[in-house]
């Protein structure tokens, strides 16, 4: 479902730091490591965070800027990173695929027409997860003493199953999927400018007079990342219509519609692949100077680019008391 859609139905509000201080937040990685990527990519120099044999690391620069704001909130993130892609996911990669390769070549052409301005944005939309970055994030958070969780499928999945048992106060996302994956609370906009905002799965059941599995098949009806949903069919005319008519099958029928697959997307949303047996900490014990050696000397970032982060980690555990973090 895209995320204007859902977001007209969601039970959103702005809330201020103070309320959630002290909070343990499951991150969904790959969405918060992706937002801090592309934007270091568009506003940074290249050679700020490209190595000596040409390997770019944009994600440690991002990283050592995004963290900060979680300890100087009394914030605990864990990190939860996707696992195997979800069978019905593959178009929607293929299409991310496309797009990445479509905005490449406008990115050439920029180049070539010495618009640095717009090579720039267009690069930042070009970026991926590489190996590299997938490697160096997970060696980063362990010497930030951030904990990692490697969930089996879908990220968003596990934060919500996480917040669900109640292992974690919040899931942390910009994707607003963790409503559908059954996350009671999710923070969004936790590490941006301004206040965060809390998005509450009860309230948007109440709001909008329908159980979770009813928010679902509005979601299927109007398309998710995992099928293209019935043309034609909006957020609010799915909510009508499965008010209406009970549930998907009851809409399909009523239109004479089909979709293929709906069983197992329905239950993909409803009961998806988690890690239940896993382990947390947070009384965490950042070694900053092992992660500002591994970021600076072995990754050769520009030391002017990240001292300010890892400063305000430092600073942050000092405000907050070290018995805080240990």
């Amino acid at each position: 479902m895209g995320n204007a859609d859902l977001r007209s139905l969601a039970s959103i509000r702005e809330i201020e730091f103070a309320e959630i201080e002290g909070s343990v937040v499951a991150v969904d990685a790959h969405n918060w490591l992706y937002r801090y990527l592309t934007t270091t990519v568009k506003w940074t120099r290249e050679e700020v965070y490209t190595t000596a044999d040409g390997t770019e690391v944009p994600n440690l620069v991002g990283i050592v800027q995004g963290l900060p704001k979680f300890f100087e909130h009394d914030l605990i993130p864990i990190l939860v990173f996707d696992g195997e892609v979800t069978e019905f996911k593959h178009a929607e990669i293929a299409d991310r695929r496309e797009k990445r390769e479509a905005a490449e070549k406008r990115r050439e052409a920029a180049e070539k027409r010495g618009d640095a301005v717009e090579a720039a944005r267009l690069e930042a939309r070009t970026q991926r997860l590489t190996d590299v970055i997938q490697k160096t994030t997970r060696g980063l958070l362990e010497r930030l003493d951030v904990p990692v969780i490697e969930a089996p499928a879908e990220g968003e999945a596990q934060c919500a199953y996480m917040n669900v048992v109640g292992d974690v106060d919040y899931a942390g996302s910009e994707d607003y999927d963790t409503l559908l994956f059954g996350a009671p609370a999710t923070l969004r906009q936790l590490t941006s400018k301004g206040s965060p905002e809390l998005m509450d799965l009860e309230a948007t059941l109440e709001e909008l007079d329908l159980t979770r599995e009813q928010l679902v098949d509005v979601a299927l009806l109007c398309g998710t990342d995992f099928n293209e949903g019935i043309s034609g069919i909006g957020p609010k005319t799915a909510v009508s219509a499965v008010s209406e008519h009970g549930d998907l099958w009851g809409v399909l029928d009523a239109r004479g519609e089909t979709m293929p697959n709906a069983e197992a997307l329905r239950d993909l949303f409803l009961d998806p692949p988690v890690l239940e047996d896993y382990e947390i900490d947070t009384d965490l014990v950042p070694d900053i100077e092992a992660a500002r050696r591994y970021v600076v000397d072995e990754w050769e970032v520009d030391p002017a680019e990240v001292e300010r982060g890892f400063e305000r980690i430092e600073e942050s555990i000092a405000q907050t008391g070290l018995d805080r973090w240990t």
